[in-house]
């Protein structure tokens, strides 16, 4: 009973979140509330249903609202109706995509999205949503990019409408207020003082537009009317979208799974968004993904199972049911302080100053996040995926071979570069290619290899240890026996250390079975040095 009153309590704390925060972001996508609502309600259950993580929340999140407004821009020619379709086409294409990577068992796929970059995409994109919702505040019509609403927002100053600036200004710093109260429902208690508010004050004849009527009758998904290349662009832009939502979910599952010490799985988080998206899409609702800020605070209301969730999806369909005409009242400029308010944590720089003060990857994240700015939010997300998988191909494929040495009398092996004080014998020359080996930088790792052999041409033995390679393709095969056939051209000896069983089983197949034998091969880089020299008797 415990259990289920404190899953009770933060279900219905989460569905006083969402409400506002629903109706928010569908009109970052364009789209009408219920589109946001049906897709709250359905996330919630099916992922419920499907997921793991006791405290994740999969309802629309302003990331996916905004990636599927730019979607749907890619087809100006669309209107109404059909611009609808086309984004619940792109839900339903999105789970498709993250149900096909589940039963394929490709729950890495998040990896192909590195941290920073997902950093300073949801930082660009943070600006860009926050930038967005200022002349819905002032009342004022600003369209297309980033800098082309900014200089809306100036030329157009004389036009702001100070009642709608007052309203955004106070509800946001009301929210703001009330995070310091975690166990107060913020959003929800500005949602009703916003909607008593318009009882008091009639904002649409002082120019200040509310939410509109939200129609909670369900129809029937239509399929957009696009010839052949419009299905083959929408297909090519629900795919990073999936991308881009999974990366931001998982990262969302996984913190919160550590916290609290539950296991959970990549592949079976796919196939739940991937069942949550589906059917959102089915049912003419937005992208869903497990948001940072509803999902944590479901977790700081209590919940302790996923059943959270799901009270959380009857209370949005209760409130609804019978308080959708009220919400229907709600001033839009409170909806965009409700949007910054949950951007806020995305705002934070410390992420991206903490790469500066670790000196690593802060020009990747900074590269992600002025793509968004500037490119747009389809652009910059494409660009921000191109960017980690060069990011993570220039890192593999950037050779590099260590030149070891013996530390102190110790069986230990490390690069002379960095620890001059390890002893090296004029004898033997001990490599180690710090990246695992394949086709992108075998021939370049296998260059330097050559080039450290020539500095030292009185060395007997060629020690190669390979570590790092867990199986070697054929490219990093031949480059492999090329090497050793140089080597034995000019009288050199080399034997392997630490090579895999996969590694091992691909020479012998490529017929270089001479150095898998035992006396050129071995299991660490101590026997191989031993062996290397047979006048000294082997340590104990």
């Amino acid at each position: 009973m415990a259990i289920a009153r404190a899953d009770i309590l933060a279900g219905l704390s989460v569905a006083g979140l969402l409400v506002p925060e629903a109706v928010a972001y569908a009109t970052i996508a364009g789209l009408p509330p219920q589109h946001a609502v049906f897709a709250a309600i359905v996330g919630l259950i099916v992922y419920a249903l499907i997921g793991r993580s006791n405290f994740a929340i999969a309802s629309p999140t302003s990331s996916s609202a905004a990636i599927l407004a730019a979607v749907v821009a890619g087809f100006p020619a669309a209107a109404g109706s059909e611009r609808e379709a086309i984004a619940f086409m792109a839900v339903v294409i999105a789970g498709l995509v993250f149900l096909v990577a589940g039963f394929a068992r490709l729950g890495s796929l998040s990896g192909y999205v590195s941290r920073p970059v997902l950093r300073g995409f949801a930082f660009g994109l943070a600006v860009t949503i926050v930038v967005k919702q200022i002349p819905t505040i002032v009342g004022i019509k600003a369209g297309g990019d980033l800098l082309h609403v900014l200089i809306a927002i100036f030329a157009q100053f004389a036009a702001w409408n100070l009642l709608g600036l007052a309203t955004g200004v106070i509800a946001l710093a009301a929210l703001l207020v009330m995070r310091r109260f975690p166990v107060l429902p913020g959003a929800f208690i500005v949602l009703v003082a916003g909607i008593a508010a318009t009882y008091a004050i009639d904002f649409p004849a002082h120019g200040v537009a509310i939410a509109g009527r939200i129609d909670i009758a369900l129809q029937a998904p239509a399929l957009p009317d696009l010839a052949g290349r419009e299905w083959s662009r929408l297909v090519q832009t629900a795919v990073p979208l999936a991308l881009i939502l999974f990366a931001e979910s998982w990262g969302t599952i996984r913190s919160l799974a550590l916290r609290h010490g539950q296991s959970v799985d990549a592949n079976r988080e796919l196939l739940a968004l991937g069942a949550a998206n589906l059917f959102s899409g089915l049912a003419r609702g937005m992208p869903v993904g497990a948001g940072f800020s509803a999902s944590s605070a479901n977790e700081a209301a209590g919940a302790v199972t996923r059943l959270a969730g799901v009270i959380a999806a009857i209370g949005i369909a209760v409130l609804i049911g019978l308080a959708g005409s009220l919400v229907s009242r709600l001033p839009e400029p409170v909806l965009a302080a409700v949007v910054i308010s949950a951007m806020l944590h995305a705002l934070d720089p410390q992420p991206l100053w903490r790469l500066w003060r670790l000196d690593r990857d802060q020009y990747v994240a900074g590269a992600a996040a002025l793509a968004v700015m500037a490119l747009g939010v389809l652009n910059g997300m494409l660009f921000a995926i191109a960017l980690s998988i060069v990011a993570t191909l220039r890192r593999i494929g950037s050779p590099h071979v260590a030149l070891l040495g013996q530390l102190g009398t110790s069986r230990d092996f490390v690069d002379a570069g960095r620890h001059p004080d390890s002893r090296r014998d004029p004898d033997v020359i001990i490599l180690r290619p710090s990246q695992p080996l394949f086709f992108f930088n075998a021939e370049g790792s296998f260059g330097q290899a050559r080039k450290l052999c020539a500095e030292q041409p009185t060395a007997r033995t060629v020690i190669l240890s390979l570590e790092e390679s867990s199986d070697l393709d054929s490219t990093a095969l031949d480059s492999l026996m090329e090497f050793e056939a140089l080597l034995r051209g000019q009288g050199k000896l080399l034997t392997l250390a630490r090579l895999k069983d996969d590694a091992r089983a691909g020479l012998e197949k490529a017929g270089a079975s001479t150095l898998t034998q035992p006396d050129r091969c071995y299991w660490s880089v101590w026997d191989a040095y031993q062996a290397a020299l047979p006048s000294q008797e082997p340590s104990q």
